[in-house]
């Protein structure tokens, strides 16, 4: 049995960039997979009962991919999901695992990338360590992003528990985190 006799595999891809869901869409098509676009949570709800994977983008507009996973995960159990994201953190990798997803990568990301996270079952323990510690800006970023996860999105109730105004934790939040 060759390669083109096999069925072809279904990729949901969630995510409301749709210039990156236009190139990804090519990249994955060329890797012989088909996939399905959606642009918020509802769509991506309905277009589920036909992927064997999602990629999910962790900010879908105003909504959370987390809350998605979660959904996605009740309803379709063997659906075997990544996470990719440009907001990258330590807490909503947690949560995403947590949640259903079998990994967590980060923007930019390759086809090949996202197809090999997939399969991946196991963990890394060769996986090498940072020899420096995070810096005080991304320290802050992780910081925020476990009090906003701790309140469920709410950015709100988020801003009263760090004593902050809410649209000063809208504006940190919206700029990219620090690498190190």
């Amino acid at each position: 049995m060759s390669d083109a006799d096999l069925p072809q595999k279904t990729i949901l891809l969630v995510d409301d960039d749709e210039v990156f869901c236009a190139t990804m869409t090519r990249a994955l098509t060329r890797l012989g997979y088909q996939v399905l676009n959606a642009q918020n949570s509802e769509v991506a709800m309905h277009q589920s009962d036909h992927a064997d994977y999602a990629v999910i983008d962790l900010r879908i507009g105003n909504e959370s991919g987390l809350y998605l996973i979660d959904a996605l995960h009740h309803r379709h159990p063997e659906l075997r999901m990544v996470v990719l994201t440009g907001f990258s953190s330590i807490a909503t990798a947690v949560e995403a695992i947590k949640l259903g997803a079998v990994h967590y990568l980060t923007k930019p990301a390759e086809a090949v990338d996202i197809v090999k996270a997939f399969e991946r079952v196991q963990g890394n323990s060769e996986m090498a360590i940072s020899q420096q510690p995070m810096s005080v800006n991304r320290l802050e970023w992780e910081h925020l992003q476990r009090v906003l996860t701790e309140h469920e999105g709410n950015i709100s109730s988020a801003a009263r528990a760090l004593s902050m105004h809410r649209r000063t934790l809208q504006r940190k939040l919206q700029k990219r985190p620090m690498t190190q």
